[in-house]
């Protein structure tokens, strides 16, 4: 069984600065995607960066230059690191794993508000 355990989140004024982690189970870190993703009230879970098992990443268009990814095998840890922080980047964000199958974490809440 798959587990991810999400922390980090928390409450920070527009501009600041909050990191991510990730916990994944086993050694997945290095062989799977692994993303972080989003989800506000009353808005559909949208994909926020991922991670290719070939150590690639990849951002959505609206973090861009703000976030960046990266992943830590030795501790099967993934890592978003978020800078100049938005109101509309307030959001519960969720760690998923895809390895033949799906698996999330249960989500932190990431509130920025000044």
């Amino acid at each position: 069984q798959v587990q991810l355990v999400e922390s980090g989140g928390g409450l920070v004024q527009p501009g600041g600065s909050l990191r991510l982690s990730c916990v994944v189970s086993g050694r997945m870190v290095s062989i799977a995607t692994v993303g972080w993703y989003r989800q506000a009230p009353g808005k559909q879970r949208e994909r926020v960066a991922v991670i290719y098992s070939t150590a690639t990443p990849n951002y959505a268009d609206s973090v861009k230059g703000r976030f960046t990814i990266s992943r830590d095998n030795a501790k099967n840890t993934v890592y978003l690191q978020m800078n100049n922080l938005k109101p509309e980047d307030t959001a519960v964000y969720y760690c998923g794993l895809n390895l033949f199958k799906d698996y999330w974490g249960q989500g932190t809440q990431v509130t920025v508000s000044a």
